[in-house]
């Protein structure tokens, strides 16, 4: 087991999915939320940083270390002077994450000072942002959702100590109904793979079932079990697949199912190792993969953050430092030998995660799986890229595979204009329509 210093986030990978990844929180009422905001922000803007320590999340706690506040939050504080006023908080529920902003007068500027709480109160996200920045919209129901079609209810994955909370989205009616699991991207993400105003998980949920399929999806165990989990040495399979495969024979079993006619879906992460699940299944009916990666984790990891980096202007002098050695742990990664002398973390997730995917060729399980895939991307979307896509269609021939782009979605199957970049995912806005029809569509081919 590891020690809370060597702990490191959990499912994620590493810091470029980490900051564009959501937790997605547990309700709370907005005196709560208040306080405890409040009580976070004084302790900020006193520069306590040992015991800002106390208010955070395990997770958070690993990016927001009293070093890290001290050689960068606190010089940013100091820019807009000395804090004068507080006003009143706005408080928002976007998904089910709390989100607390005040808004602080400092001598040489006005800021909006925002905290993202858990369900305890604790801070599981801090920003920064301009006096005349709204917060963000919430999510609104796609307009292809017919909510009198389906009707949904809670489930329970598992019965030991790992089990985890979903929801089944099913058609109205008898059925029984083929059925899709919902398996996710990389971080802690909750049911609805929410990130922001977006609920990418939901929209296809509702979108599907109001076309005649019953969908699950269900939390993560990275964000049901997250501090629990950071201190085991984890794989893939413990991440992911486990409860990918927990979800599937949960489908079979509900009367409202088709057992026959059970798919998997998979986004970015879950996209990679659907082929994993299909094998270890052996009884899947398709699998459909929405933006997922043929590149290996660390390639993917150093790719994702330089885009980041060069997005916002380029890299200051501390961020460059930290991707020279984000570039020299992914180089050890290359160089991972079974029992060898490695070290625990690497990149954010223990060795054990790389040395079990160090020989995973996801086309070439894809290939072994053998049964209907549609693979899905995005041409707009710069963290699973077209390269990506060109691999999965290079390696994957025969009528048993369709493919297809979508010249204006990112990488959450949003539209957009303009340049790709980070900046896109704070706005609202739904998985595409077409994409969603040409999904109910391919199932219906292939029942």
């Amino acid at each position: 087991m590891r020690t809370t210093s060597q702990r490191r986030a959990s499912g994620g990978f590493t810091l470029a999915l980490v900051l564009l990844t959501a937790t997605a929180l547990p309700a709370q009422t907005d005196a709560t939320a208040v306080a405890a905001g409040r009580k976070a922000l004084d302790l900020l803007l006193a520069g306590r940083y040992d015991d800002f320590g106390q208010v955070l999340t395990a997770n958070a706690k690993e990016k927001l270390t009293p070093d890290f506040l001290r050689t960068t939050v606190d010089a940013e504080i100091k820019g807009f002077g000395k804090a004068e006023q507080i006003s009143e908080p706005v408080v928002l529920k976007t998904g089910n994450t709390i989100l607390v902003s005040f808004p602080v007068k400092f001598s040489a500027n006005t800021v909006n000072v925002q905290f993202s709480l858990n369900d305890l109160g604790h801070v599981a996200g801090m920003y920064f942002r301009p006096a005349n920045s709204p917060l963000p919209a919430t999510w609104k129901q796609p307009p292809y959702s017919r909510p009198e079609s389906f009707h949904e209810r809670e489930i329970i994955l598992g019965e030991d100590t790992w089990k985890l909370p979903g929801t089944l989205t099913a058609p109205a009616g008898k059925g029984p109904f083929p059925a899709v699991v919902l398996v996710h991207g990389p971080g802690p993400n909750d049911r609805n793979e929410g990130l922001m105003a977006t609920r990418m998980f939901e929209d296809i949920a509702e979108g599907l079932s109001s076309r005649g399929y019953v969908v699950i999806r269900y939390d993560k165990r990275t964000k049901v079990y997250g501090e629990r989990m950071s201190a085991l040495a984890f794989t893939i399979q413990q991440e992911t697949v486990e409860d990918a495969l927990r979800a599937i024979a949960l489908a079979r079993k509900q009367p409202e199912v088709d057992p026959r006619h059970v798919y998997v879906l998979g986004h970015s992460l879950g996209g990679y190792i659907a082929p994993r699940i299909a094998v270890q299944d052996g009884k899947l009916a398709g699998i459909i993969l929405l933006a997922g990666n043929t590149r290996r984790i660390e390639d993917m990891s150093l790719a994702q953050t330089e885009f980041m980096l060069q997005a916002k202007g380029g890299p200051t002098p501390q961020e460059r430092e930290r991707f020279e050695h984000m570039k020299e742990e992914a180089a050890q990664v290359k160089a991972l030998q079974p029992k060898k002398d490695n070290p625990e973390v690497l990149l954010g997730l223990p060795v054990e995660y790389f040395l079990d995917l160090k020989t995973y060729e996801p086309v070439a399980e894809a290939k072994r799986a053998g049964i209907p895939m549609l693979i899905l991307q995005g041409e707009r979307d710069f963290q699973v890229t077209m390269d990506d896509f060109k691999t999965w269609r290079a390696g994957l021939s025969g009528t048993r595979y369709e493919f297809r782009t979508y010249p204006g979605l990112n990488h959450l199957f949003i539209a957009g204009e303009g340049a790709p970049s980070p900046a896109e995912y704070r706005k609202p806005g739904n998985v595409a329509a077409e994409a969603i029809g040409d999904m109910a569509g391919w199932l219906a081919a292939h029942r």
